[in-house]
Formats: structure tokens, sequence, C-alpha cells
């Protein structure tokens, strides 16, 4: 079975509103008044999609993942965790949107992910033929903000003191572990481990 492209995380909370900045509180989710991709106001729980952002979770089917109705892969189940920083369940700018690496962006003038902390993990199961009968599959994940002082090869992280961290992703993003349990590919367990180790503390 041919894995699954790892997907850009789209957790679309992104819209656009004329409230004003307030530096001493932040908007939650509960309090309303903040919006998807769609203006549609995001609330406690799941969505209709699978996301669930104050628990910082989505758990649905993989042709979800971007809020659009149908799609490829809709036969995968996908399940999403994610770190504050990766994506906020508040907004302290008041900009209507969840905060991305608001520690490193406050203004969010970039609106990205990319700061110390930022992790997300990425779970996929379904099924694949083999010798006539469908076994299961699944294959996990995890992501990280590389540390700073990081440098690379084009191809893969390494710390300062030029320890291999994982293989790049979306530029400042390192693998930091993969497991993959396939019949159809023969692999069973981890595929990859960083030697800095897979731990989350580590970056």
């Amino acid at each position: 079975m041919k894995k699954l492209c790892l997907i850009l995380v789209v957790m679309l909370a992104i819209g656009i509103t004329s409230y004003e900045a307030d530096d001493t509180t932040c908007r939650t989710i509960a309090d309303g008044g903040i919006l998807d991709v769609a203006n549609n106001p995001i609330t406690l729980g799941y969505d209709d999609f699978g996301y669930n952002y104050q628990a910082h979770i989505f758990n649905g089917r993989y042709c979800d993942y971007d809020r659009v109705e149908g799609g490829d892969y809709c036969d995968v189940d996908l399940v999403m965790k994610w770190s504050d920083t990766w994506l906020s369940n508040k907004d302290c700018n008041w900009d209507g949107k969840l905060d991305r690496g608001y520690s490193c962006d406050p203004t969010q003038q970039d609106y990205s992910s990319a700061c110390e902390g930022a992790w997300l993990t990425n779970h996929q199961s379904g099924k694949v033929e083999v010798d006539g009968k469908l076994r299961k599959w699944t294959y996990f994940v995890k992501i990280v903000m590389v540390p700073e002082g990081a440098t690379n090869d084009g191809e893969n992280w390494f710390t300062v003191d030029n320890i291999l961290i994982g293989e790049m992703i979306w530029g400042a993003y390192a693998v930091i572990q993969r497991v993959s349990n396939d019949p159809s590919l023969g692999e069973h367990g981890v595929v990859f481990k960083s030697p800095v180790g897979p731990g989350f503390g580590k970056f």
C-alpha cells in the first residue's frame, strides 16, 4: 500500500473581523467570535468535519481534513493532534482567528506555526488487500519545529552538534518518528526514530 503523503494540516480557522486588539485578555472558543475559513463560528466539541479545536484534535476521514466536502482517501481514517503553539484554542490578538505560534509572533502577521514548541502527530489507518483478503494498515508520524541553531543539508535537519533530528518537511519542521504497520509492504513497527529522541520534550 503506497502511503499517503503527509498532509500540511490546514486546521482552518481563518476569518477576518473588525475586532480591536486587547493585550489583557484572550478570546476563547466558548466566548464566540472566532471564525473558520468559511466564516462559520468555531464552537466547542467536534464539528461536522471532525475537528475539535478546543481539545487540539481532529478525528475523522482523511478527505475531510481540509474542511471541504468530498475529496480523495475518504476510506482512510485520520487522527491528528497538535500543540497549542502549532494552533491555539484562543485568539489573543483579537483578529477573529485561532492563534498560531503566538509566543513568536503575537501580532500574527505571518500566521505561522513555526515557533519553538510547535508539534503535530498524524495517525492514519485503513485497509489494503493482501492475498485476496482485506488487512488493516496503520501509519503514525511525529513532526516538530526544529530547535534554534539547527542546520540542514536540504533533506534532513541536524542539531548544533550535528546529530540527525529527522527528515525535513514544510521547511522549518522535522519528522522525528515514523511507525508503519502495513502487511502489503512488509512493514511492522518503527520505521524511523530520531537519534535525538522521539519525545516532544527534546524539542
